[in-house]
């Protein structure tokens, strides 16, 4: 009797260290997350068909007898005077018309650009399907912000129409077509993951909530992941600093201290230089009083339209201050060139890609086998 309980004893350990092993070697580092092929909205089944806002400040939804009821409004904590807007879905919509580029990339990522129907003119539109669809006339240009062509945007018989709060030219005269306004606030969201999941409002006035959450459930896990490994780190080592924007026209232009941007600098492990800004948008200082603060940052984000590579030498010439600066003299500058990457679409229902590429810039060893999407560390001029 003893010897076979000290052998079950032997054989339930060995399981349980067995199944200890097990976990560990299923325990996925960010960098494997980066290298997933696997098409996500192929799950998209596993997921729940209702929805829930955890990070998104503009939004809540309530299920009633009568319908969806979602509330939107501007998340913005200095729009004290903006109003809250009500909408009830019944039932599933197809037609809509999008005035912005990230409300573009809301459908993207859910591969529901096929439910666009009109666009306002984008110089940069990168998404391939989009561009197919104008060509064969299956989306239609409905003009210019402050001049749209209401004929044609009664002709595309929308179910609603999306507005932006940070453009005014023109939405009223939309109104009087008689279709409804719905304003996207994502970009105002100051959580990365918040701004992202406005996703789930496209779901929800889709019928196409399981891809929603399919979706942002793979953005939060991969954002999550890689910010605890940052954590994670030796809290000995000096967090590096960064320094933001640089001169436009009349001033330094930084993005603010609560910013979604800043926030995405303290999650990538890094100090921004301007925490102390109060402001939750982009805001412009005077050239001097960034310089002082920022000459001896680590790193320096940019971003900007640019036709052809972009480099330290193109960057200088802009104003011969730059090249003194640390970040530039150690080619420790991050630039986004938007005539090159799908930003403005795609982005803001990317940060976890965004929060990779300044994890691979300021702590690489973190993601050795990922190539930065969107923020890449600009070089010298090849001679």
């Amino acid at each position: 009797m003893r010897k076979k309980l000290l052998l079950f004893c032997l054989v339930v350990t060995g399981l349980m260290s067995c199944g200890k092993r097990v976990q560990r070697e299923h325990v996925v580092s960010a960098d494997q997350l980066f290298q997933e092929h696997d098409s996500v909205l192929a799950h998209a089944d596993e997921f729940p068909d209702t929805v829930s806002f955890f990070y998104a400040r503009g939004l809540s939804v309530r299920y009633a007898h009568d319908g969806i009821h979602v509330t939107i409004k501007n998340p913005d904590p200095s729009a004290h005077d903006s109003r809250a807007e009500e909408i009830v879905i019944t039932k599933p919509s197809h037609r809509f018309i999008c005035t912005t580029a990230l409300q573009l990339g809301n459908f993207e990522v859910l591969g529901l650009e096929d439910r666009i129907v009109g666009m306002n003119s984008l110089r940069n539109l990168f998404s391939p399907r989009m561009k197919e669809q104008m060509q064969e006339g299956r989306t239609v240009q409905i003009g210019k912000e402050g001049n749209f062509d209401l004929e044609t945007v009664i002709a595309t018989q929308p179910d609603y129409i999306f507005v932006s709060a940070s453009k005014h030219g023109g939405f009223e005269a939309l109104k009087e077509c008689g279709i409804p306004l719905i304003s996207h606030h994502g970009y105002k969201e100051t959580d990365p993951l918040g701004q992202a999941e406005w996703i789930k409002l496209i779901g929800l006035l889709t019928g196409e909530t399981r891809r929603a959450n399919a979706v942002f459930a793979d953005v939060e896990r991969k954002y999550l992941t890689l910010k605890k490994e940052v954590m994670e780190m030796d809290s000995t080592k000096l967090r590096p600093s960064i320094l933001s924007g640089r001169q436009i026209r009349d001033g330094w232009y930084i993005v603010g201290g609560n910013s979604y941007l800043a926030q995405i600098f303290r999650d990538a492990g890094a100090r921004y230089i301007m925490s102390d800004n109060d402001d939750s948008g982009g805001t412009t200082l005077d050239f001097e009083t960034v310089y002082a603060r920022g000459i001896h940052a680590d790193f320096w984000q940019i971003d900007g339209s640019f036709d052809g590579d972009y480099t330290l030498e193109q960057l200088a010439q802009e104003d011969e201050r730059y090249a003194t600066l640390d970040a530039y003299r150690e080619g420790h500058v991050l630039f986004c060139n938007f005539s090159q990457t799908p930003y403005r679409e795609l982005a803001g229902v990317q940060p976890h890609l965004l929060l990779a590429d300044f994890v691979k810039a300021i702590h690489p060893d973190l993601l050795p086998n990922y190539t930065p999407q969107y923020y890449r560390l600009l070089a010298y001029e090849k001679q």
